[in-house]
């Protein structure tokens, strides 16, 4: 049999297809390539929260050059204008490489952005190379980035209070999680304690990924407005959480001996009617004392006015200590006066009630003024309606 005949033969035979070359095939198309090379600006513009600029850096150079030639071609602008979630497409030229006449050697030698001409270092000093070092340093300085808080005396006692209950026990360290951001929380970032004070804009993006604005306090007295997703970096990398006050029926007090009483408890609830009036009302809250235990005061709350005829949910309670209820309800009224619910409610009856101890003020405000009650130190503050928060005196 000849050769070719045997060729034939094999390649005739070749029922799995092993012997097909199939041609090279480019997986991604010119859209996809488009979309990826465009992604890497965004994701320099996350990492460094600035713009690649021209520099020594041929990989930020380089998307530099990139990023200026998408503003001027406006078919690839609007092709991208979905993934163009910082408005980096519609930003004017910051910076305009401009071709430049030379005329002499030593004007050569003075545009070098690249170092090219420099024999200075050794030929076997890599320092265009691109490092993991490089990389990182390239990444957001949180600490070049802070400022000084002007306005530090309305958050020094809010670190102070957050510290002990660190040492009390009614907070502690927990691993970070990105959805723990917002308005309110505590962190610990390099070994110094934070506080988010404002997160006003956080939204989706891309992905689902959520990233806008936040402000956020440092207890030295300086503060940086910075990406939310910047924030998750950092926290997941080398941070944690301060866990919100814990929920229990024991707030440990130091110093309690035997002549001290117990006298009640203070509780934080949250309503669960369905009645579009009260659903929806944000950060709604009922702030109470009781000296019998939580659970037997609102076993009735769907037929109590004062539960606004509806099931509540225990959000806190804390055992209290020569503490009498007329004297809680009297400065809760008073310092969340602003902030009183005005609501009638009628019972089964038909008869008309108006409970007071509903307030629309956000739960982590609650959990920073019942310590000072408790301590008296609640003389010293006022609460802020706009800021919601609370501010020394």
């Amino acid at each position: 049999m000849k050769k070719e005949q045997i060729l034939k033969d094999i390649f005739a035979n070749d029922i799995f297809g092993l012997l097909v070359v199939k041609p090279k095939t480019n997986h991604r198309n010119a859209d996809e390539r488009l979309a990826a090379n465009f992604q890497q600006i965004v994701d320099f513009y996350e990492e460094n929260s600035r713009e690649p600029e021209l520099v020594k850096d041929i990989y930020e150079s380089n998307l530099f050059y990139a990023l200026n030639g998408l503003r001027d071609n406006e078919q690839k602008k609007d092709a991208l204008k979905e993934l163009d979630v910082y408005g980096l497409l519609d930003i004017p030229h910051k910076h305009t490489a401009v071709a430049k006449e030379y005329k002499t050697v030593n004007d050569i030698l003075a545009n070098d952005p690249f170092g090219i001409l420099n024999t200075d270092d050794s030929i076997f000093n890599l320092k265009h190379v691109s490092k993991e070092q490089d990389k990182e340093r390239g990444k957001t300085d949180f600490m070049a980035r802070r400022k000084t808080c002007k306005d530090f005396k309305n958050f020094e006692n809010l670190f102070k209070i957050c510290h002990q209950n660190l040492i009390n026990g009614t907070r502690k360290y927990v691993p970070f999680k990105e959805e723990q951001i917002k308005k309110g929380s505590y962190f610990v970032l390099d070994g110094m304690l934070a506080y988010v004070d404002k997160a006003d804009n956080i939204k989706k993006v891309r992905h689902s990924k959520k990233d806008g604005r936040i402000r956020c306090i440092f207890e030295n007295g300086t503060e940086s407005n910075l990406y939310y997703r910047s924030l998750g970096k950092a926290l997941y990398k080398k941070g944690e959480t301060v866990s919100e006050l814990l929920t229990t029926t024991d707030l440990i007090i130091p110093h309690i001996n035997e002549a001290d009483k117990i006298t009640g408890y203070i509780y934080i609830l949250k309503s669960k009617s369905t009645n579009a009036d009260i659903t929806t009302i944000p950060n709604l809250h009922k702030i109470g004392f009781s000296t019998t235990t939580i659970k037997e005061r609102i076993k009735n709350a769907l037929q109590d006015p004062t539960y606004l005829m509806a099931d509540v949910k225990i959000i806190s309670s804390y055992t209290c200590y020569n503490l009498t209820a007329q004297v809680f309800e009297k400065i809760i009224h008073t310092f969340f006066s602003s902030v009183c619910l005005a609501i009638d409610i009628f019972d089964a009856n038909g008869t008309r009630h108006s409970p007071r101890e509903w307030f629309t003020v956000p739960l982590n405000v609650i959990e920073e003024v019942v310590p000072l009650i408790i301590n008296g130190d609640i003389v010293k503050y006022r609460y802020d309606n706009e800021k919601e928060r609370i501010e020394r005196i």
